[in-house]
Formats: C-alpha cells, sequence, structure tokens
C-alpha cells in the first residue's frame, strides 16, 4: 500500500506544482494524468484524496482553463468517490464546486458532476447537507429542462442524484419549490429515450411523499398521467407502471382525503389500479404498491363519506333548532292534532 501512496503523493505534487505556476498546461496534464490514474486502479483512489488531491481537482471545475481539464478533474472526482467519499464530501467548497460545473456549458464535465452528486448521496447522512445546497439542487434541476439539450447520459445522472435527495423527506419540499415536478413530468410526456421515463416516475414517486408535491402534481395534471401509465396494456414498462402506483400511493400518504378525491376523479384510475394489483406478472412490489393504494382510496373515500354524513346531519339539526317550520316527527304530529281542532 505503500507504493500506492507515493504514487498518489506524487501525481498530486506535480498537479499542485503546475498550478502554483499557473501552467495550465501542465495542470490540464496532470489533472488528465490523476484522471487515468483514478480509473485504472481503484486502490489509488483513497490514497489520492489522503494526498490532497480533491481540493485541486475542484479548483479545476470552473477554472478558465480548457473543457478538457474541467471533464477530467470531474471524471477524477467521481472516481475518487466512490471509494473516498468522506475525504470528497469534507473539502471545503467542493458542492458549490459542483453546482457551478453542472450548471457550465461543458457537457462532459457537467454529467460527470452530476454523477460525483449522486455519488455523494448514497451515503445517507449527506442527504440533508446536500439538500440543504439550493444552487445545487436548481442546478440539478435544469439538467432536465429541454432548454439544456444534454445528452442521455447527463439527463439520466441528474435523475440519479435528484433520487437521492429525495430520499431525505426534508428535502422534498425545495425540490418542488424549484420547479423539479414540471421537469420530470415534461420527461415523462415527452423523453423517448431508454429508461429515461423509468428514472423519472421513480423520481416523481418519492417527491409525491409531501404535502407541497399536491398543488405540484395538479398544476401538470399530473394524477392523469400517472394514472395513464399505471392503465394495463399502454406503452408503459413495468417499471414505469410500478413507479407511477408508487407515485399515487406516496401522494395519498401525504396529501390526505383530497388527495384521494383527486385521484377518484380520475375516470378509470381506480380500476386501473386494481388491475394492477391483480396483474399476475407484475412484480411482488408493483402488486403491493397497487394493493396499498387501493386500500387507502378506499379508507379515504369511506372517511369522507362519513365526515359528509356527519356534517349533513349537523346542518339539519341546526335548521330544526333555528327555524320553527322544520321540526321532528313527534312536532308533526302535534301540529296536525292543532290543525283538526281548529278545522273542526
Amino acid at each position: 500500500m505503500e507504493v500506492k501512496r507515493h504514487a498518489a503523493r506524487t501525481l498530486v505534487g506535480r498537479l499542485r506544482g503546475a498550478a502554483a505556476v499557473r501552467d495550465a498546461g501542465a495542470t490540464a496534464a496532470a489533472v488528465a494524468e490523476l484522471r487515468r490514474a483514478s480509473k485504472d486502479d481503484p486502490e489509488v483512489r483513497a490514497p489520492l484524496a489522503d494526498a490532497g488531491a480533491v481540493p485541486f481537482l475542484a479548483s479545476q471545475l470552473t477554472a478558465p482553463s480548457t473543457s478538457a481539464a474541467a471533464e477530467d478533474a470531474a471524471a477524477a472526482l467521481l472516481n475518487i468517490s466512490l471509494s473516498a467519499r468522506e475525504q470528497l464530501m469534507s473539502a471545503p467548497g467542493i458542492l458549490d464546486a459542483l453546482a457551478r460545473a453542472i450548471r457550465a456549458e461543458d457537457y462532459e464535465a457537467a454529467h460527470h458532476a452530476a454523477a460525483v452528486v449522486a455519488s455523494l448521496l448514497c451515503v445517507d447522512a449527506y442527504r440533508p447537507i446536500v439538500g440543504a445546497k439550493r444552487a445545487l439542487l436548481s442546478a440539478l434541476v435544469s439538467l432536465l429542462l429541454p432548454s439544456k439539450a444534454r445528452g442521455t447520459r447527463a439527463t439520466k445522472d441528474a435523475l440519479k442524484a435528484l433520487f437521492g435527495v429525495a430520499l431525505y423527506p426534508l428535502n422534498r419540499a425545495a425540490l418542488v419549490e424549484l420547479g423539479v415536478v414540471r421537469a420530470l413530468f415534461g420527461l415523462v410526456m415527452t423523453d423517448g429515450r431508454t429508461g429515461i421515463v423509468e428514472d423519472a416516475t421513480a423520481v416523481v414517486a418519492q417527491v409525491a411523499g409531501c404535502a407541497e408535491s399536491l398543488d405540484a402534481f395538479a398544476a401538470v395534471s399530473g394524477v392523469r398521467i400517472l394514472a395513464d401509465l399505471v392503465e394495463p396494456g399502454g406503452a408503459a414498462t413495468g417499471r414505469a407502471r410500478e413507479n407511477a402506483a408508487a407515485a399515487l400511493l406516496n401522494l395519498v400518504m401525504a396529501g390526505g382525503e383530497r388527495a384521494v378525491a383527486e385521484v377518484l376523479d380520475v375516470g378509470g384510475a381506480e380500476e386501473a389500479v386494481r388491475e394492477l394489483a391483480e396483474d399476475g406478472e407484475a412484480s411482488p412490489r408493483g402488486k403491493a404498491k397497487a394493493e396499498a393504494l387501493l386500500r387507502a382510496l378506499e379508507e379515504g373515500a369511506a372517511g369522507a363519506r362519513r365526515r359528509h354524513e356527519h356534517r349533513f346531519a349537523d346542518f339539519l339539526n341546526g335548521l330544526v333548532v333555528s327555524d320553527p317550520y322544520f321540526s321532528s316527527p313527534a312536532s308533526a304530529t302535534t301540529h296536525d292534532d292543532a290543525s283538526r281542532v281548529t278545522l273542526g
């Protein structure tokens, strides 16, 4: 292992020296060498982090150098993150640097930077930290927008990172506020690339688990879109159907009776969920989500009916008390008797 540590110190020393004299060519060459080493030799990744590679690589993400240097720096950070997430996360300014790289015009650097974020989010404890960086969340959401015209890898890396962010419940409201719901449903409706709809609906399912998502879903007809995905015989894959059912379930759990009503208002939605629950070819996960959603819909609808009946009964009782012309059956008999006496 000492050989690996020595090699790492040598590589980082070259980068440090080139950066110190502001030699752009030598710096780019040193970064490229670090990328190759971290890709080819997994055992050198942690020693590279220990030798101080991370701050130098982070500084190259948005440095006024060649796009190749930024790409190599982001790729090297991704490689290092696979073995040294703690050292990467503890580097000052690393998340801000990743956010700027994702926003940059360099496609390769952007998608590698998004992949670094996704790698860091494999650690549960880092999810609230990343979620507190609104600039980083906004940058990830921007990778989903059509105006960016990013490639498939960048979109997939952004979706993977956003999924990791949304796994922490307190991050979901911030994602909704930043427009992730509209961006996700835009992909679901218009993107035909392999795996994109499946990955997008997986994020939708997580984001649905907060009360703030209900209005955002309504604004894009999200419940209708999800119900269409659940429906058998459509274009959705099995995984997309399951994710859509999970999203509806999470929406109902977070949104309560209002969410139940919105799902039931979509014609055919309940029947589509029932068919998924009874589909012999569906996965156990998909069937379980559909069955749980059916129970939630039935219980929510029953609860709403009970409350409506109680409110209506209270309304009628109030009329009896406040208006003498509304009376109980016993009082009505008394009035009839009085009328007969007068007429006789």
